[in-house]
């Protein structure tokens, strides 16, 4: 595991910014498990490499 001083945390309007989707969005898919995330008093903060990982898995196939 990483070290706690190499890990990089952004917040949910950054995490919605290279996401490209509202922070609504963020915040439902930290709620239902997806993106793991550590709160900090009323604030949401998401590692970077879970953003990463989240942004490589492929897309569900709807339709």
């Amino acid at each position: 595991m990483a070290e706690l001083s190499d890990v990089r945390f952004l917040t949910v309007a950054e995490v919605a910014e290279l996401m490209r989707v509202s922070k609504m969005t963020v915040y439902r898919l930290v709620h239902s498990g997806e993106l793991p995330a550590v709160r900090f008093g009323r604030s949401y903060r998401l590692p970077e490499t879970a953003v990463a990982e989240a942004l490589q898995r492929p897309i569900a196939d709807v339709g």
